[in-house]
Formats: C-alpha cells, sequence, structure tokens
C-alpha cells in the first residue's frame, strides 16, 4: 500500500539527452559544464571515436560541427545555442520537461 503522501506523486521521465562531441572541443566543454550544473544526465557521444557516429550527428541535425545538442527529440543546436535557452530562461523546462 502506497503511503499518503506518495499516493499523488507521478514519476515523470525526464527526456534524454544527447550530447555529439569530440573531446579536445572547448565548446563541447562548456556545453557539458553547463548540463552539469543543472545535474541533468545525457548521454556524450564522442564523434571522433567513429566516423559512422559523426555521420548519424550529420543525418539527425544538419550539422557538421560540434557539440550537437538534442534534448528529446528536440534539436537544441549548439553551445552558443545551449547558452541562449539558459539566458531565455528555458533550459530548465525543457531539461525538465
Amino acid at each position: 500500500m502506497e503511503s499518503p503522501e506518495h499516493a499523488d506523486h507521478k514519476v515523470r521521465a525526464m527526456p534524454e539527452i544527447t550530447v555529439y562531441l569530440t573531446r579536445w572541443c572547448p565548446f563541447c566543454t562548456r556545453a557539458i559544464t553547463l548540463l552539469d550544473s543543472k545535474n541533468a544526465e545525457y548521454k556524450a557521444i564522442d564523434v571522433d571515436a567513429d566516423p559512422s557516429l559523426r555521420q548519424e550527428m550529420m543525418q539527425r541535425s544538419g550539422r557538421r560541427t560540434v557539440p550537437q545538442i538534442f534534448i528529446g527529440e528536440t534539436h537544441v543546436g549548439g553551445c552558443d545555442d545551449l547558452f541562449a535557452l539558459e539566458r531565455q530562461g528555458k533550459l530548465d523546462s525543457l531539461i525538465n520537461a
């Protein structure tokens, strides 16, 4: 039997965050640092490790540069786009949608 304080509590799954990156890219590092500051869980995909992963990133995003960030199925864009969402106060709602 559920305790009364948890009876109406629904657990919502957070959207999966995917970051296509390279380990040497300073913009990738900045984007990851921002996500870490939000305690966001993300899947980091190093496109230097496997050329097919860069192809996957390019097919999903239409872009060649890293990072390319997806929150759920939403293509956020790169590092500047991620920080723009943060400045606009929209990043938290996307991460916690």
